[in-house]
């Protein structure tokens, strides 16, 4: 079965011959700590999160994890596990990274946030090592910054993508797509062996969000894992942009679009 990203709509999904697991009651979690998990059927559930037990097999629960750390909430099977890494960027920089995992049964999820606050720094510092302050090397140009940084940084998603498109797979789908305003790239593939991956790329407070969900052929498409990701703000509410959010641009009004009944995500 094959669902469609939808931008600014509600998904409705109907599957058949499908068990829609119940969730308990929803208390469990706190915004007030660093990260915290919620039971899907809690009080911010959106439409999609409400359907995830039916698009994702192999049973159980799933839960809203929150990180307020990396300012982000979204859909995992189980209480993720955190680890830290370093993501290389497309001009050499060796970024500090977290990624947060889990796994239901041969079906894997992740969410990969990236620090990209340095990003002028690192490259500035690794470009005073080019033998010639050549254009190719050192940069220095008002468009690329010394290193290149800017082109690295104003880059991060498209280098993010092409990191799924030039994999061993058939790319199914990619599109432009928003989430609560901010703009990003969705990525579909079918890989060699059958499996299929979804996967999303944001842009959002210096940071890159690469959300991956991988399931075996025959499996229901982790579409739902994909969408159910938002965005927090300083104070660890839930935020959203009036029109869209762009990292070359100054962030827009933040709340519900004006004069729109279903703003859909």
């Amino acid at each position: 079965m094959r669902f469609t990203p939808l931008v600014a709509a509600t998904l409705t999904l109907t599957l058949s011959g499908s068990a829609l697991a119940q969730p308990p009651s929803p208390s469990v979690g706190s915004r007030s700590d660093p990260t915290s998990q919620r039971w899907l059927g809690g009080p911010r559930s959106r439409t999609a999160s409400a359907s995830l037990a039916v698009a994702q097999s192999g049973g159980g629960e799933w839960i809203e994890f929150t990180s307020r750390e990396d300012r982000f909430t979204g859909n995992f099977p189980s209480q993720p596990k955190v680890t830290q890494t370093t993501y290389q960027s497309q001009y050499g920089a060796d970024l500090p990274a977290r990624v947060y995992s889990a796994e239901q049964g041969p079906s894997r999820y992740s969410m990969t946030v990236v620090d990209y606050s340095q990003i002028e720094k690192i490259l500035t510092q690794k470009a005073q090592s080019c033998a010639v302050r050549s254009e190719g090397c050192y940069g220095g140009t008002g468009f690329s910054g010394v290193g290149h940084w800017r082109l690295d940084f104003q880059g991060a998603l498209l280098h993010a993508t092409w990191k799924f498109v030039e994999r061993d797979a058939k790319v199914s789908q990619l599109t432009f797509n928003t989430t609560y305003g901010v703009g990003g790239h969705q990525v579909h593939l079918t890989n060699r062996n059958g499996s299929r991956t979804m996967a999303a790329v944001y842009m959002h407070n210096q940071k890159l969000y690469i959300i991956e969900g991988t399931v075996p052929a025959g499996y229901p498409e982790p579409a739902l894992f994909q969408q159910s990701f938002g965005w927090l703000d300083e104070n660890g509410k839930e935020l959203r942009y009036q029109s869209l959010y762009h990292p070359a641009f100054p962030a827009p009004p933040r709340g519900v679009p004006p004069g729109q009944e279903n703003p859909g995500n």
